[in-house]
């Protein structure tokens, strides 16, 4: 807020309160709006770093890019562009389908279609030659069978497209292929409307009311992947010690989730509430507070970039209303880690 519009705002407040009868400080403080936050509290500390700490994030820097877990702009831009062919693709793929199913032509001309890219990749934080999840939106007048079948056989016969396989039968279905050497995992999730609008903000609930389990979670991957970084102070340091993090992780063979240990949606979690705390500190600083406060942590107390307001799924983890649940860590331990994934991203 600017120096103009605070003194706007409270001269607003004063004229409020003497409408309402009031005209001490004290009686005007409740109307005071609350300190930003991007967490569910405030910051631990909002020290701004010393010279020292940038020259540690300077050799931090130079350390991660001695392990080559950098993409050059030439391989980022082949991402871009596989990215691009692949939705120009499903796009093709849902005029035909409205061909077949005699949809009117006015419904035709809008079905829309999106590709959104998620997960590591969307976060900035992917390493080279990482794969991409992508989430395939569609209208909800399409058959999810549709998807795996239909869609499936138009992308194999893709010269481009190799190694492609589907797999309906998991937790959240996916076709896995390999497009112009760039491995993609590619779920759907219908929207119950009939066209996919060109501005589409997933964050917002009424794209996911009433849909079935399946779709809410393929929705689910973009979504926290988006919370997450609305929800932490600077992104660019996030993306930093985030990467500090996972090549930790990886070195230490305890990144995968597979193997019941924690995944990438569940460091990135971790990572971006320490940013919450100490939103002013360096790359280095966060790496060293991570360690500092989850080696103390008191688990299972889970770990919230915001307060849980909704549950859209009552199978899902709510620590507000059943905060003794007991879980077994499986191939879905970044559910659990990302489990409050209703209307907004939280951790448990």
């Amino acid at each position: 807020m600017s120096k103009s519009s605070d003194t706007d705002y409270h001269t607003l407040v004063q004229t409020l309160l003497l409408l309402v009868g009031l005209h001490s400080k004290q009686d005007y403080m409740f109307l005071t709006p609350p300190p930003k936050w991007f967490g569910p509290t405030g910051p631990i500390s909002e020290d701004f770093p010393e010279e020292e700490d940038l020259i540690l994030t300077r050799k931090l820097t130079e350390t991660l890019q001695s392990y080559d877990v950098y993409e050059s702009k030439q391989e980022l831009q082949h991402r871009e562009t596989v990215l691009k062919k692949l939705e120009t693709l499903y796009k093709e793929w849902l005029q035909e389908m409205c061909d077949q199913m005699n949809v009117p032509e006015v419904v035709k001309a809008k079905v829309g279609g999106k590709v959104l890219p998620f997960g590591s990749y969307h976060l900035g934080v992917h390493s080279k030659g990482a794969d991409i999840d992508a989430l395939c939106v569609g209208p909800g007048f399409l058959d999810r069978k549709d998807f795996f079948t239909s869609f499936f056989e138009k992308l194999k016969a893709q010269k481009e497209v190799k190694d492609i396989r589907a797999i309906e039968e998991t937790y959240v279905p996916v076709i896995k292929l390999t497009y112009e050497g760039i491995e993609i995992d590619l779920v759907f999730g219908r929207l119950a409307q009939k066209s996919v609008p060109e501005k589409l903000n997933l964050l917002d609930d009424k794209y996911v009311l009433g849909l079935d389990k399946r779709c809410i979670r393929s929705l689910n991957g973009y979504r926290v992947t988006e919370e997450i970084l609305q929800h932490v102070p600077n992104v660019h340091n996030f993306r930093i010690a985030l990467r500090v993090i996972k090549l930790w992780a990886k070195q230490r063979n305890i990144y995968s989730n597979s193997l019941g240990f924690l995944g990438g949606v569940s460091w990135a979690i971790m990572v971006a509430r320490i940013c919450q705390v100490y939103p002013n500190a360096t790359p280095a600083t966060l790496v060293i507070k991570f360690f500092k406060v989850y080696s103390t942590w008191i688990w299972p107390v889970p770990i919230q970039l915001h307060r849980v307001k909704n549950c859209l799924d009552r199978n899902i983890w709510n620590p507000n209303v059943r905060p003794q649940q007991d879980f077994s860590f499986s191939a879905e331990s970044d559910q659990l880690v990302n489990c409050q994934v209703c209307s907004e991203a939280r951790v448990g």
